[in-house]
């Protein structure tokens, strides 16, 4: 596992995989299917009320504050559980990962179709008016809910951070992926009806996509090289 862990130690390596975790984040943000739940959750947050502009504004950030927890939570699981894997099955783990990222890189490209889970369905309903818990409660869930769209990309970033070398690489990385993930929200009360307008939008996000699944089956590649590379030396 030396070649392997050598992946995550490097300050190139560790950048190219920040800001590939950002990108990430960003991509599944203009996807069609995540788009289309933008005016929703900016309706939930207050975006479609009378609020203050302001207001509407601190309760979007609050949102994705309340996604960043989530995603930094599951950054600390996926480093914990990857140390305790890779303790007890050594390199075979590492072979497992890079199989589910070159699977979740396949399926966003088209070469596999195929339903992915997801935790929660629905937003949840309620009356609650609040600056700040609501929203952060309300992006902890949506952080849960998983698009079909962005769960692949996630689900790769995921296996990379179950594969980093601390547990402070595992949160930044899914953290970033937050970001990228709620920058567009933050921007959606101008882009989202322009988007949707685009004629050439869906083409571009469907090719962002196969883009995206094209990064991580060349990943996973790349994975599988430095494990079986001092096999075959």
């Amino acid at each position: 596992m030396e070649n392997l862990t050598a992946l995550f130690t490097g300050e190139t390596s560790l950048l190219l995989l920040f800001g590939l975790s950002f990108l990430g984040g960003l991509v599944a943000s203009v996807s069609p299917c995540s788009l289309a739940m933008l005016p929703i959750i900016i309706g939930y947050v207050g975006g479609y009320s009378k609020e203050k502009p302001v207001t509407t504004f601190f309760q979007t950030l609050s949102f994705v504050l309340g996604t960043a927890i989530i995603f930094s939570i599951i950054g600390i699981l996926c480093a914990v559980t990857g140390k305790v894997f890779i303790a007890f099955a050594g390199g075979y783990f590492g072979i497992i990962l890079a199989g589910i990222i070159m699977v979740m890189g396949l399926k966003l490209i088209g070469f596999l179709d195929f339903e992915m889970p997801v935790l929660i369905k629905e937003l949840p309903t309620g009356k609650i008016q609040n600056n700040f818990l609501y929203p952060v409660l309300l992006g902890g869930t949506f952080a849960l809910i998983g698009t079909p769209c962005s769960t692949p990309i996630l689900a790769g970033i995921m296996a990379f951070a179950s594969l980093s070398a601390s547990i402070g690489q595992a949160i930044l990385m899914l953290f970033l992926f937050s970001l990228g993930q709620g920058l567009i929200l933050i921007l959606a009360g101008v882009l989202t009806s322009r988007l949707k307008t685009w004629k050439n939008f869906y083409a571009l996000s469907d090719m962002l996509m196969k883009f995206s699944g094209f990064l991580l089956v060349l990943s996973s590649a790349y994975i599988f090289y430095k494990i079986f590379l001092p096999l075959v030396g």
